[in-house]
This record gives C-alpha cells, sequence and structure tokens, in this order.
C-alpha cells in the first residue's frame, strides 16, 4: 500500500513539474512574441522620428533659402534707390 502511494505521489509530482515546464515554455514564447512586437514598434517610430526630422530640415532650408531671397531682394532695391537719390 506504502508502495502504491509512494508512486502516486510521485506521479503527481512528475506531472506537477511538466505542467509547470510547459507553463514556463508557453511564457517564454509570448515574452518573446511581445519583445518582437516592442521592437517592431520601436522601429517604426524611429523611421518616423527620422522622417519628421528630414522633413522639419527641409522646411527650414526652403525657409532660409527664401529669407535669403528675400533679404537680396531688398538689399538690391535699397541699393537702386540710393543710386537714384545720388543722382
Amino acid at each position: 500500500m506504502r508502495k502504491i502511494l509512494l508512486v502516486a505521489a510521485a506521479a503527481g509530482a512528475a506531472l506537477t513539474l511538466v505542467a509547470c515546464s510547459e507553463a514556463a515554455d508557453e511564457a517564454d514564447v509570448a515574452a518573446e512574441g511581445a519583445m518582437a512586437d516592442t521592437e517592431v514598434v520601436a522601429d517604426a517610430a524611429a523611421e518616423g522620428a527620422d522622417a519628421a526630422v528630414d522633413a522639419a530640415v527641409a522646411g527650414a532650408e526652403a525657409g532660409a533659402d527664401a529669407a535669403v531671397a528675400g533679404a537680396e531682394a531688398g538689399a538690391a532695391e535699397a541699393v537702386e534707390a540710393v543710386e537714384a537719390a545720388a543722382e
């Protein structure tokens, strides 16, 4: 009788270990999936940030170019006005 109880207890312990092992494996798979999802989101965010920076730089360059062109035109008009007044 004791041997039967001992075998039953050992079998129960073995089944518990197997169940815990499977749960741990499932948790590992879930964690790996979550990490992969996080990496995808982080990569997409980085790409979006890079695109936003590129667009901001392009906008700033266009604004600077327009300001320089406006300043040159204003300077040319000022030179013409001064030359006209000097005549």
